[in-house]
């Protein structure tokens, strides 16, 4: 920690995309950040496009454990490294629905109306998608909201293979649309457009990651200091406890703590709901941000998500770069049925080794043989917010994810209806896997915001309804998980805090778009 100051006018915890996008803005306006980070940075080497080494050593994340709700332990899905998960992101950055603002009736329930409306973030969408150099093509998706402009980037197109099955789907009445993604492809990029991109890291520094995009670009300012392998024990406030004052640290045996004006929590939704439980004190027994509503570390969501793979026994595909194509004519009500199923998006090129890592009792070569012959998608439903579904830390200090999934016969019609379809298309061999809850690459939830301290934890501009200079930026402060990916939507709720700490805290007006 040689070098980092005493005091800063804001300490950020955690450099993923909600980290990395509030240290990039409030930089750029000259406000002096610290970015605290856990990980390290994540080495550009060979391993990075190894699939033995990302998916069957687990070479690069993390060896902690967690618990479930029966308290058995397991290894979660997540990264700890500057950029946080987005650096193994399957680089899908979509906005989400305006309905999804409204809150959703779904066969199961209703998903939690949000305390703001599209219309005031979409402003703030457009300057996420110059942040993270987002290629798309605005107009195709029938469900796609109200844009103030284009694309920062023109779609990358698809490969042959893609294509047939673009028309295939246009031919049967479906609306399939190229799926927006942030990766350096275009004249001057670095991007190669390989198979190794979803599920691993970018050796060659193409992927739009929250490093990349976000916390490099803070860096260059001058005005951010980073501290890596750090760990955050807890936030410290004032004696009457509307304050915080200080952030304890851990760094190789050493422990300080360091002040800033504004504190901004951004370590992901477990890690953050941890982070504040682990704050309490005589005036927070409950936790930092939980005495007005109770819900810190509640309502936890992960999306429903399956992996399949339809194969063509007879036809090798020869495609490298298959997440392009996206479907969303089963996102709201639809043809199928009066509610909404989900989003449907083309997959990372599946390879062999990825498959048996989780199925060690399949022979590999022949989950190779079927990859080579398959196309591959993931399938993705909203989970309902519970305040059953919670994050809690245990005696110990180790964290319990008691999560129960809900929504799943939604889910299971929107597979079932895939799996036929793509049988209906020659794939005659399909094979699923739902994930499970170590799948943790899309938490969120449990620091949501609101109208109401009596229901939520966060404020519409993500402070802590219970503290004066306490913010969450990260997915926590999702209200409802919706059935896209939550990149975009928590860089662009950043973008939206900077500018009100920015014009409301620091008086020092807004920052000039990107």
């Amino acid at each position: 920690m040689t070098g980092v100051s005493a005091s800063y006018d804001v300490v950020i915890v955690g450099a993923g995309v909600g980290g990395g996008a509030m240290a990039n803005q409030l930089a750029q306006a000259g406000a002096k950040v610290l970015v605290i980070e856990r990980g390290t940075r994540l080495p550009r080497e060979a391993d990075n496009w190894s699939v033995k080494a990302v998916f069957h050593d687990r070479k690069y994340s993390t060896r902690e454990t967690w618990r479930d709700r029966s308290g058995a332990e397991f290894t979660p899905s997540t990264y700890y490294y500057v950029g946080g998960n987005s650096k193994f992101f399957g680089t899908a950055t979509l906005r989400f629905r305006a309905e999804d603002f409204e809150g959703l009736e779904h066969e199961e329930g209703r998903s939690t109306p949000w305390p703001i409306r599209y219309s005031d973030l979409e402003p703030y969408y457009a300057v996420a998608e110059r942040l993270m150099g987002t290629h798309g093509e605005a107009g195709l998706d029938p469900t796609e909201p109200p844009r103030s402009g284009p694309m920062p980037h023109g779609a990358i197109g698809h490969e042959p293979e893609i294509e047939a099955l673009n028309v295939k789907l246009r031919g049967i009445g479906l609306h399939p649309f190229p799926l927006p993604v942030a990766i350096d492809l275009h004249p001057g990029g670095r991007c190669i457009r390989c198979r190794t991109c979803d599920g691993f890291a970018c050796k060659i520094g193409a992927k739009n990651d929250a490093e990349v995009r976000l916390v490099d670009p803070a860096l260059a300012t001058g005005n951010v200091d980073l501290i890596l392998e750090t760990y955050v024990h807890r936030l410290i406030t004032d004696p009457s406890g509307t304050k915080v004052t200080g952030v304890e640290v851990e760094q190789k045996g050493e422990r300080r703590i360091i002040a800033a004006s504004v504190f901004i929590a951004s370590a992901g939704a477990i890690n953050t709901a941890a982070l504040l439980l682990r704050s309490a004190n005589d005036r927070h027994p409950g936790g930092l941000g939980n005495n007005s509503s109770d819900q810190l570390g509640r309502n936890y969501m992960a999306h429903n998500n399956t992996a399949m793979m339809a194969v063509n026994p007879f036809v090798k595909n020869r495609v490298v770069f298959q997440k392009s194509l996206c479907i969303n004519d089963f996102y709201l009500k639809n043809a199928l049925k009066p509610y909404p199923l989900g989003n449907v998006q083309g997959l990372g090129k599946l390879q062999g080794g990825m498959l048996t890592a989780n199925m060690r009792w399949m022979p590999e070569s022949l989950m190779s043989w079927f990859a080579e012959r398959s196309v591959d998608w993931w399938i993705m439903s909203e989970d309902l917010a519970s305040p059953d579904n919670r994050v809690t830390v245990d005696t110990d200090g180790k964290i319990r994810v008691s999560y129960v999934p809900n929504n799943l016969k939604s889910h299971g019609e929107l597979v079932k209806h895939w799996t036929k379809l793509m049988r209906s298309m020659g794939y005659p061999i399909v094979i699923t896997q739902k994930m499970d809850i170590t799948v943790a690459m899309h938490q969120c939830g449990t620091a949501r915001f609101g109208t109401d301290p009596a229901t939520s934890v966060l404020d519409p501009f993500c402070k802590a309804w219970d503290l004066d200079n306490l913010y969450v930026v990260d997915a926590s402060f999702l209200p409802s998980s919706t059935a896209v990916n939550p990149s975009l939507t928590i860089v662009a709720q950043a973008v939206r805090t900077a500018e009100h700490l920015l014009k409301d805290v620091f008086k020092v007006g807004a920052l000039q778009p990107v």
